[in-house]
C-alpha cells in the first residue's frame, strides 16, 4: 500500500479492479457488518459491466438497472485516497455493498437458518430473497415499487410525478482513459412513465359514451366500476350526474367551434327537418344544416335535436326552425328547408309566414319548402309491394322454404346445375323494414324462376310455387322499381351529392311513370298509377329547384331542361321552360339587389384587397373619399351593376356546353370561375348545396319512421341534443366531404 506522502499514479485496468473491490470490502468493514460475512460473500455474485474497453466490477447487473433511466454506477474514488490491496484472502468475511437502488426501499431480515426475506420499508410487506444458495433476485421487488403496488410509493408518485427509479443527474466512474469518465450506457424502459390525469380520464369517458351511444348510467354499473377500479385504483369514478355534465360540456366545447364555422360561411344555409316519433307521444325534430364553405367544400352537420310536445300540429316544424335560427344566429341566411314528410297547406303557410319575417324569401318562397327524395321513394316502393302483396308473399315463402333448410337448399342448387340456369344471384330473405332487400330478393328469385317451377318434381314437399302470371307481375314490378333503386343508391354515396345530380333521375322517373300509366296492360297501368300519384307531388314541389340546379351545371344549362320537358309535357313544354328561365333571372336579380351581410370570411377578403391597393399606391384616393357622402353614387353603382350582372348570367347561358365527363365536380368548376362570374357563382353555390334527402345513408331505404328509443326519452331534452349533436361533430371532424377531383375534356 502506498504511503500518504507518495503520490498515486493512474491505475491500470487490473489495478482498478482491485481498488474498487478492496474499497467496497473496507467500506463494509467500517460499517461494522462482520457477522456471517463468509457465507454471504459466497452467495453474492461478482457483477461486471463493460465500459468502453474496460471491465469495472461492482456495477449494477442488467437485471437491477433502473428502468427508463441511466444505470447507477459505483462512486469514484479521489486519486489521493488510499485503497487496500486486492487480496480477498486477507479480508475473507467482508460483504460487498449492494448497489441496486431497490435497497433504498427494502431491508433484509433473517427468518430462518439460511433463509432471508426482503421487507418493504413503506408498507412492511415481505418478499422472498434467498434460501440457502438460491437467490430470488430483485425484479419482483422493483415491480412492487415501480408498478404502483405499494400504496405509499403510489402516493409519493402522485405528489412529485417522478418515478422512484429516477437516476441521479450526473454519474461518473473511474477507469476511463486519462482518468476521464467512460461513455455511459443507457437502458430504455419498455413503456414510458405517464402521469395520471383524472380530468383527462373524465373527458375520455364522456367521449366514449357519446361516440358509442352508451347509456349514461353505465358509470354506476357494478361491472364497469370494478373494471375501472382494477385498471386505475386512483381514479374516483364519476356519478350519473357528473358524467351527464361532462357530456354536455363536451357538446358545448364542440359547439363553439361549429359556431365559428357557421359564422364564416360565405353563402346561405340549407336545412333539413326529420321528425322522429317516440313511445311518449312526443316528437323529436332533427335539424341538419348543409352548406358550402369558403374553400368550396360541401358540409353537412346536425345542428339541433328539438323535442316537440305536439308533433302532429301545424306549427311543429315552424317552431323547430325558429329555434334553430335563433340558436345559431342564422336569421337572414336561410335558403331552403327540406322536410321528411309532405306538409299540409296550413303547415306550409305557417312556415313561410315565419320565415318571411326572420329571413328574406327567395323567389317569394317558391324554393323554400321541399320534400325528402329518400322518403318519397321508400313510400312509393312500399305502396308497390302492397299492390302485389299476394304475389310477393308467394315468392317470399318459396325463398324461405329453400333458405331455412340445408337439405332443401342442396336440392335447389343441384336442380339449378341440372337445368344449367346461368344466374349468379344468391337467394336471401328480405328485411321488410328495408325495401331494397325485398327488391333484391324478388330480382334474384325471378332469375331463378325456372328452378322454382321444377322444384316440386325433385322435392315433393315443396308446394304452392308462384305461377307464370305471378312471375310476370314480379318482372313488371322489378322493371319500375329499378329506377327508384338506382336513384336511391346515389344518396348512399360517401360524399355529399350536389343538387344538380337529381334532375336527371327525377325527370326520367316522371317520364317513365307517365308512359306506363297510359299502358293498355291493366296490371302495369294499375301499378304505375299508384307510383305516379305520389311522385307527381314530389315533382311539383321540387321541379323548379332541380331545374335551376341543373342549369348551374355547365355541361347542360337550359338545354337539358328544354329536352326533358319536351319529353314530359309535349306541346306544353315551352310554357314550363319559360317558367324556369324567368325564375333563374329573377333569382339572379335578387342576389344582385340583396347581397349577404359581410361574413368574417368576406371581411378578410375585403381587408386583403384594401391592403393590396395601398401597396399599389392607391390608398390616398380611397382615404380622401371615405368622408364624402356618396349615397347617390352607391345607387348608381347598384343600377349599373344590375345591368352588368344580368349580362353576366346571359353570357354564361350563351357560352357553349362543356363536354359531358362523368366524374365532374360542378362545385369545383364554379370555384375556378368565381372571378369570371362573381355574382352568379354565389347563386350557384347556394343552389347546389340544397339537400335532397333528410336522412342518413343507412336509412335511405327504410320503410318505417325513425323512433327515439325509450332510454333517451327518459333523459332531459338538452342532454339528448348534446349526445346526438356531439357524436355527429366528433365523427365528422376529420371526414373529407369534398367531391371528386375535376375531370373535364377541355380546359376551363
Amino acid at each position: 500500500m502506498a504511503t500518504p506522502e507518495t503520490p498515486v499514479s493512474p491505475a491500470t485496468p487490473t489495478e482498478n479492479h482491485g481498488m474498487v473491490h478492496e474499497h467496497e470490502m473496507m467500506h463494509e468493514h467500517e460499517m461494522g457488518h462482520e457477522h456471517e460475512m463468509g457465507h454471504e460473500h459466497q452467495m453474492m455474485h461478482e457483477h461486471e459491466m463493460v465500459l468502453g474497453n474496460e471491465i469495472v466490477p461492482g456495477m449494477v447487473p442488467e437485471d437491477e438497472m433502473i428502468p427508463g433511466n441511466e444505470m447507477v454506477l459505483a462512486e469514484p474514488q479521489p486519486n489521493n485516497v488510499e485503497t487496500p490491496p486486492n487480496n480477498s484472502e486477507t479480508q475473507p468475511g467482508k460483504r460487498r455493498k449492494k448497489k441496486s437502488i431497490v435497497w433504498e426501499h427494502f431491508t433484509i431480515e433473517n427468518v430462518a437458518v439460511g433463509t432471508r426475506r426482503a421487507q418493504c420499508k413503506q408498507c412492511k410487506q415481505s418478499f422472498a430473497y434467498s434460501t440457502g444458495s438460491k437467490v430470488a433476485g430483485t425484479s419482483h421487488l422493483k415491480r412492487h415499487i415501480a408498478k404502483g403496488t405499494c400504496p405509499v410509493v403510489l402516493r409519493n408518485q402522485q405528489n412529485d410525478q417522478l418515478s422512484p427509479y429516477s437516476a441521479p443527474p450526473k454519474m461518473t466512474v473511474y477507469g476511463g482513459s486519462n482518468g476521464a469518465a467512460p461513455k455511459r450506457r443507457y437502458r430504455t424502459a419498455s413503456t414510458p412513465y405517464l402521469a395520471f390525469d383524472p380530468d383527462q380520464c373524465r373527458q375520455e369517458i364522456s367521449k366514449m359514451i357519446i361516440m358509442n351511444d352508451y347509456p349514461l348510467h353505465m358509470v354506476e354499473h357494478p361491472g364497469f366500476l370494478t373494471f375501472v377500479q382494477n385498471l386505475q385504483p386512483r381514479f374516483d369514478m364519476v356519478s350519473f350526474n357528473t358524467v351527464q355534465g361532462d357530456c354536455v360540456a363536451t357538446y358545448l366545447r364542440e359547439k363553439q367551434a361549429i359556431q365559428k364555422v357557421i359564422e364564416g360561411v360565405p353563402g346561405r344555409m340549407c336545412l333539413t327537418l326529420d321528425m322522429w316519433s317516440s313511445r311518449h307521444t312526443v316528437g323529436y325534430v332533427f335539424i341538419t344544416g348543409q352548406y358550402i364553405d369558403s374553400e368550396w367544400k360541401i358540409h353537412r352537420k346536425i345542428l339541433n335535436v328539438i323535442m316537440e310536445p305536439y308533433p302532429d300540429s301545424e306549427t311543429a316544424f315552424s317552431h323547430a326552425v325558429a329555434a334553430c335560427l335563433s340558436d345559431w344566429s342564422m336569421e337572414g341566411k336561410l335558403f331552403s328547408v327540406t322536410i321528411n314528410q309532405p306538409l299540409g297547406d296550413a303547415a306550409v303557410d305557417n312556415l313561410r309566414a315565419l320565415l318571411s319575417v326572420k329571413n328574406p324569401l327567395v323567389l317569394n318562397g317558391q324554393l323554400l319548402v321541399g320534400n325528402c327524395l329518400a322518403r318519397t321513394l321508400s313510400s312509393i316502393a312500399q305502396d308497390a309491394f302492397n299492390f302485389v302483396h299476394a304475389t310477393v308473399k308467394k315468392v317470399r315463402d318459396s325463398v324461405k322454404y329453400v333458405k331455412t333448410s340445408e337439405s332443401h337448399e342442396e336440392k335447389f342448387i343441384e336442380l339449378k346445375q341440372q337445368l344449367q340456369v346461368p344466374s349468379t344471384k344468391m337467394l336471401a330473405l328480405d328485411d321488410r323494414t328495408q325495401w331494397n332487400t325485398t327488391y333484391e330478393m324478388l330480382l334474384a328469385a325471378m332469375e331463378l324462376k325456372e328452378v322454382f317451377s321444377c322444384l316440386d318434381t325433385s322435392d315433393p314437399d315443396y308446394k304452392d310455387a308462384p305461377t307464370l302470371e305471378d312471375w310476370k307481375q314480379v318482372e313488371t314490378l322489378c322493371i319500375y322499381l329499378r329506377t327508384f333503386f338506382d336513384t336511391a343508391n346515389l344518396l348512399t354515396a360517401p360524399t355529399i351529392p350536389t343538387t344538380n345530380t337529381f334532375f336527371h333521375e327525377a325527370w326520367k322517373i316522371q317520364l317513365e311513370l307517365a308512359r306506363a300509366a297510359a299502358s293498355e296492360d291493366p296490371f302495369t297501368s294499375g301499378l304505375t298509377k299508384i307510383m305516379q300519384e305520389k311522385f307527381d307531388n314530389y315533382w311539383k314541389s321540387c321541379c323548379l329547384m332541380l331545374a335551376i340546379a341543373v342549369v348551374m351545371d355547365p355541361r347542360f344549362k337550359t338545354k337539358l331542361v328544354e329536352f326533358s320537358f319536351s319529353k314530359i309535357y309535349g306541346e306544353e313544354a315551352a310554357t314550363y321552360v319559360k317558367a324556369v328561365e324567368e325564375g333563374i333571372h329573377e333569382l339572379f336579380l335578387e342576389y344582385v339587389a340583396l347581397p349577404l351581410p359581410l361574413t368574417p370570411t368576406y371581411v378578410e377578403e375585403v381587408n386583403g384587397s384594401a391592403m393590396r391597393q395601398e401597396d399599389n399606391g392607391q390608398g390616398g384616393l380611397n382615404a380622401s373619399c371615405n368622408g364624402l357622402g356618396l349615397t347617390d353614387f352607391d345607387v348608381y353603382i347598384m343600377e349599373t351593376t344590375s345591368q352588368q350582372s344580368r349580362s353576366e348570367l346571359d353570357r354564361y347561358l350563351e357560352e357553349s356546353l362543356l363536354p359531358r365527363v362523368h366524374e365532374f365536380d360542378v362545385v369545383g368548376w364554379w370555384k375556378l370561375n368565381r372571378m369570371k362570374y362573381p355574382t352568379l357563382s354565389k347563386m350557384a353555390r347556394d343552389i347546389l348545396s340544397v339537400p335532397i334527402s333528410t336522412v342518413t345513408a343507412d336509412s335511405i331505404f327504410s320503410t318505417v319512421s325513425k323512433e327515439m328509443d325509450r332510454y333517451r326519452c327518459s333523459l332531459r331534452p338538452e342532454t339528448v341534443e348534446a349526445l346526438i349533436c356531439a357524436k355527429d361533430w366528433l365523427q365528422n371532424a376529420s371526414v373529407d366531404t369534398s367531391p371528386a377531383p375535376i375531370k373535364m375534356g377541355v380546359p376551363i
